[in-house]
């Protein structure tokens, strides 16, 4: 069975590491992402089982990259978990599969991505 692929966008490059070691740990290939344009720039080569998005970043906001990704018919069905330090944001991106704020529990992220990836 090959390896879930999981999109990680945040510009906390803290984040962005922890994430990555987090799901490699669990068995996940991983690619990051620091912004949305770099996102969006890598979605067009690439579908993954799932994204982890941030809400505030430079540029292209959290928000913004997943209207982005549900215009495109060939994105629209990836689960998006948003990770947000901005707990009262948690209805900013209507079609998110789970919302987690930060700080979060490494079991719990995981626990929430098995879930939706039905594992």
């Amino acid at each position: 069975m090959s390896k879930k692929t999981i999109l990680t966008v945040d510009d906390d490059p803290n984040i962005r590491d922890y994430l990555e070691a987090v799901f490699t740990d669990h068995g996940y290939e991983v690619v990051t992402a620091e912004n949305g344009d770099k996102a969006m720039e890598l979605l067009a080569t690439m579908r993954p089982d799932l994204i982890t998005l941030d809400v505030e970043m430079p540029d292209k906001t959290g928000p913004w990259v997943s209207r982005a990704i549900q215009k495109n018919s060939a994105l629209a069905t990836i689960p998006i978990v948003v990770i947000t330090g901005h707990s009262e944001l948690q209805y900013i991106i209507p079609k998110a599969a789970a919302f987690l704020a930060k700080p979060f529990e490494a079991d719990e992220v995981v626990r929430v991505v098995r879930g939706i990836l039905g594992e």
